[in-house]
Parts: structure tokens; C-alpha cells; sequence
């Protein structure tokens, strides 16, 4: 079984160290208490694959005007290498402008999941944390839907700072996402928005994917989501969960090379400033891009 509790991953002594938390406290497993306000925050997931849905929160869909609400979820993938610890730093490359937040909530994988149905699923539930899936929109124009480019850059899931247990904390009982920047509320959520919960989303995955205990679900997020700039300092907080805090700089990295290169299109403009994609083509047309 997944490690459960309110579990943690911490930098210390130069080596990945898990442990829990306790009120101020960060109890590692091997014996040594640290306090948690000074603690190197490291993702509290291991897992062998991240998987994100595409479109859940009514808000979302209705924000985007979409003619007709999808009959079924849709989803992607998110890479390991893209996970990010509470208080970590963003990395926007240089020359770049449409990095967006999207907090979401996320569900960990306590064991090996396939054909389970959805009123099984909570026994296979490690925990729940807040998330951030992040996503640089200058790169839309070349995922045509993978969202690898979009998404799946290092760094681009801050989750936690901990796990909380299925047996301490259920989405069930209803719950309120609300993201910040800089201190002032940009989204703000309840799990009633949801059209497909968690339940639904799992029990949907693992009739053809198998997940394996540590996997993450990102189960999608609510209207707003909108870019990020340079020095912001982002919150994603989910009620009786606690909050992931991220800052974001500027990464002087040098894109150019093979491969698609970053450019504001239609697609853009729709998805990071819901911008309707008529008039975000009208936009770009005529060189009129915000």
C-alpha cells in the first residue's frame, strides 16, 4: 500500500527523506523532526505516470461557450518530470507570455487499479492534494490536443506540500478550490461544478490503463485560468487540504532548434484568455493580439 497519513517528501541532508507532518512539524521516517516553515518541500508523489483531464468544471465549459457539453471526460499526460514542490519556483522561458495557472485537485493512487468500478474506488485511494497544472499556451499551436510542449515542461505540476489520507480527508464531502495570485482570488470553485468527479474518473481510466499505486489523477479545473507573469507568487487552495504555493521567474533558456517555436495563435488567445476562437482568429488576423 501507498504510504498514507498526511504524508511528505522533504529535502534534507542532501537526500529525498519522507516523513509526515505534524501541527509545525515535519516528522521524518527515520526518526529526525524538522520544522516545517524552514523544510525543502519536494512533490510528495513518486509516480510512474501523471494523467490530466481535458474539460470537467461546468464553469469552464460554459466560460469557453462550448455548443454542446462532452458526453464523456478526455484526457492527457503529464510527464514525472514535471512535478514541482510547495514553495518551488516556475520557470517561464524567456521570450514567452501565456503561462497559465489551473488549480486543481489532485488524487493519488494508493494500489494497483484495472477494471475497478466506481463505488470501489475509494479503497484504492492513497490521499488527495492540491495541485497546480500548469501550461505554457505559446506552444498550442504545435500539441494539436497532446499538450506534451503545453504541459509537460519540468516544473510544471507543483503538488502538495503533503498528501492527506482518504481515512482523514473524502472529496466526497464536498470541498472548495480557490487559486491566487499575488494574494487576490482568480478562481473559485466548488466540487458541485464538477460534471465527472473523482470516482467517475478513475473507474474510467482503469477499465484501460492500469494505475499503479503513487500514480497522480489531475481531476481538471474550474473558469479562470488566465497567464501568469514574472514574480507572481500563485496559491492553489482546496478546503481541508491546505495549499501549494509556487513563484514564478523568468528561465533564460534558449528554445530555438528543431521543432515547433513558441507563437501567440488563435488557439492561444482561445484557451489562456477564453477568448471566443472566432474572434481570436479575427485577432490574430489582423495583428491585434492583446
Amino acid at each position: 500500500m501507498y504510504p498514507i497519513m498526511k504524508r511528505v517528501r522533504v529535502q534534507h541532508n542532501g537526500k529525498a527523506r519522507w516523513g509526515e507532518v505534524r501541527a509545525d512539524s515535519v516528522h521524518l521516517d527515520d526518526g529526525d523532526v524538522l520544522d516545517a516553515s524552514s523544510v525543502s518541500w519536494l512533490a510528495p508523489v513518486e509516480p510512474s505516470k501523471i494523467i490530466a483531464v481535458h474539460l470537467t468544471y461546468r464553469s469552464r465549459l460554459e466560460e469557453y461557450k462550448v455548443a454542446r457539453m462532452p458526453a464523456e471526460p478526455s484526457y492527457f499526460m503529464k510527464p514525472p518530470t514535471t512535478l514541482n514542490g510547495h514553495r518551488g519556483v516556475i520557470r517561464r522561458p524567456h521570450g514567452t507570455r501565456w503561462l497559465n495557472y489551473e488549480g486543481e485537485l489532485a488524487v493519488v493512487v494508493g494500489r494497483s487499479m484495472k477494471g475497478v468500478r466506481r463505488e470501489d474506488v475509494h479503497g484504492y485511494v492513497a490521499g488527495f492534494a492540491p495541485a497546480n497544472d500548469v501550461g505554457l499556451h505559446d506552444f498550442r499551436h504545435a500539441d494539436r490536443g497532446s499538450m506534451l510542449r503545453v504541459k509537460g515542461q519540468d516544473g510544471f505540476l507543483p503538488i502538495g506540500p503533503a498528501v492527506t489520507s482518504i481515512d482523514e480527508w473524502t472529496p466526497d464531502d464536498g470541498y472548495t478550490l480557490t487559486t491566487t495570485v499575488n494574494g487576490a482570488v482568480v478562481q473559485h470553485a466548488t466540487s458541485d461544478d464538477l460534471i465527472w468527479n473523482w470516482r467517475y474518473q478513475l473507474a474510467d481510466l482503469c477499465r484501460l490503463i492500469t494505475l499503479e499505486p503513487g500514480d497522480v489523477v489531475l481531476t481538471g479545473t474550474p473558469a479562470n485560468s488566465r497567464p501568469m507573469a514574472v514574480g507572481d507568487d500563485v496559491a492553489v487552495e482546496i478546503s481541508g487540504l491546505g495549499r501549494v504555493e509556487s513563484t514564478v521567474v523568468d528561465w533564460d533558456v534558449d528554445l530555438t532548434g528543431p521543432g515547433d517555436q513558441p507563437e501567440t495563435s488563435a488557439n492561444t488567445l482561445h484557451v489562456a484568455l477564453a477568448i471566443p476562437e472566432e474572434e481570436a482568429e479575427r485577432m490574430v488576423r489582423e495583428g491585434s493580439v492583446p
